[in-house]
């Protein structure tokens, strides 16, 4: 069964490779397993913590993720594929590559803003480095 991995972050360049991953979705004989994965920068703990507890910090992480995630299920919905959700918070490339592992999956799905080499070779860029450390294939969708 081809697996799945689908980087969402809000953008709208998000939503172009759930749109994408639709219509590959179509081609396929088989119904793929697709993992909807949001990461959430982590916010720093020492600074928190002197002001709200860990329950509060995990309540918002999900509803920071339910912001995001809402609109790239409501397309998977659409179009009749199941899906399993992750949240995660760490460093996105990192988190995606480990996941994208760890699940098994076949291909990594991201959308891909394309600001430049140059803003891409001073800021870095989620894409540029889950491209450098994927073992299994990525598409871009910009």
């Amino acid at each position: 069964m081809p697996t799945f991995l689908l980087g969402v972050d809000g953008s709208e360049c998000a939503l172009r490779a759930v749109d994408r991953l639709v219509e590959q979705a179509a081609w396929l004989k088989e119904t793929p397993v697709i993992h909807l994965l949001h990461v959430h920068a982590p916010v720093p703990v020492g600074l928190v913590q002197a002001y709200v507890g860990h329950e509060a910090l995990q309540h918002y992480y999900r509803e920071e993720a339910e912001a995001v995630l809402g609109a790239a299920e409501d397309r998977l919905k659409a179009a009749h594929l199941a899906f399993e959700r992750h949240l995660r918070v760490g460093q996105a490339a990192e988190v995606i590559v480990e996941e994208a592992a760890a699940l098994g999956c076949h291909q990594i799905v991201l959308g891909f803003q394309g600001r430049g080499a140059l803003a891409a070779a001073v800021l870095g860029s989620v894409a540029s480095r889950v491209l450098q450390r994927a073992v299994c294939p990525v598409l871009l969708v910009k």
